[in-house]
């Protein structure tokens, strides 16, 4: 199995187990840092906030359920965290989340001859996100979103 294989199977498994107990899964990361191979799992709740007590329990939770499916065949460290205030936001829910709120795009295409904006986002709907910007709405496609965060004031 290829690494983006390997990806998408972790993210099903994990993201399946994180649905039962009613949390999202806002992103996982695989990397190898020296010789250690590490997964980084970001855990919210759909309306936001998790305890480090709950990140704990997830990362035993996690751990015992990753060692079951034999997926990495290798030692890894896992870590188990919030995404914290100023969390990427990926998925058309991490938008919704964040309606009425100011959040920083880079895109990966020009929308309006630009590829980077902030300004308050106004709705999420068929798959763009509506931000007002200088008096104007503008449809940003999810499909061409980069990158983007909320902006914590």
């Amino acid at each position: 199995m290829d690494r983006q294989e390997i990806i998408a199977e972790l993210k099903d498994i994990i993201g399946d187990y994180l649905k039962i107990q009613r949390l999202d899964l806002v992103d996982l990361i695989l990397r190898h840092e020296g010789r250690d191979l590490i997964v980084r799992i970001l855990v919210d709740r759909p309306e936001g906030g998790i305890t480090l007590d709950e990140c704990f329990g997830l990362n035993v939770q996690i751990s015992n359920l990753l060692d079951e499916k034999d997926i990495l065949q290798t030692r890894y460290i896992l870590e188990v965290a919030s995404p914290g205030l100023d969390r990427p936001l990926k998925t058309k829910n991490d938008f919704s989340r964040c309606v009425d709120k100011k959040a920083r795009f880079f895109l990966n295409e020009p929308v309006n001859g630009k590829i980077e904006f902030e300004g308050v986002i106004n709705k999420v709907e068929n798959d763009s996100v509506y931000i007002g910007n200088n008096n104007e709405i503008i449809e940003i496609p999810l499909t061409k979103i980069n990158k983007a965060k909320q902006v914590i004031e």
